[in-house]
């Protein structure tokens, strides 16, 4: 049976572009894992991308993940738009070129071989695996890059 993964993500931006962070707690049988990261000039879109890429890249092919995000971008980028940008070529229904492309193609790839469920959270509301990864993100973004 494969393995089944919880993931908690969420990305934050000091000013939109500004420097941002992303932050991931994944959890899995008993085991609890936290990483964030920090970027120098970014946006909150990015940071909300840039934390489900990271917790996927830990999640092995062939498992079961469940996704928890309060970025209806993500949530709906994947579940809704992913699909026709691919077909346009990565150009959006209107004809322009798809905003942060790069790390969409990234998070398409890692998507593959991967049952995935996800599932919305409102921000800030008391979701205790929410308020974890945007401490980790904020606490990143914060940081600004310093040690």
């Amino acid at each position: 049976m494969p393995t089944s993964f919880t993931l908690y993500t969420d990305g934050s931006c000091l000013g939109n572009p500004g420097p941002g962070g992303w932050g991931v707690v994944l959890k899995s049988c008993d085991v609890v894992s936290e990483w964030s990261g920090f970027c120098a000039d970014t946006t909150n879109n990015r940071m909300e991308m840039q934390a489900v890429i990271e917790g996927l890249r830990h999640v092995p092919e062939g498992s079961h993940a469940t996704i928890y995000t309060d970025s209806q971008y993500v949530q709906k980028g994947v579940e809704e738009w992913l699909q026709g940008w691919k077909k346009r070529n990565w150009k959006t229904s209107s004809g322009s070129a798809v905003k942060n492309q790069d790390l969409w193609q990234t998070l398409d790839t890692l998507l593959q071989g991967r049952t995935l469920v996800w599932r919305w959270v409102r921000g800030h509301a008391g979701d205790a695996g929410n308020e974890r990864a945007h401490h980790l993100a904020y606490s990143a973004a914060s940081k600004k890059g310093t040690p």
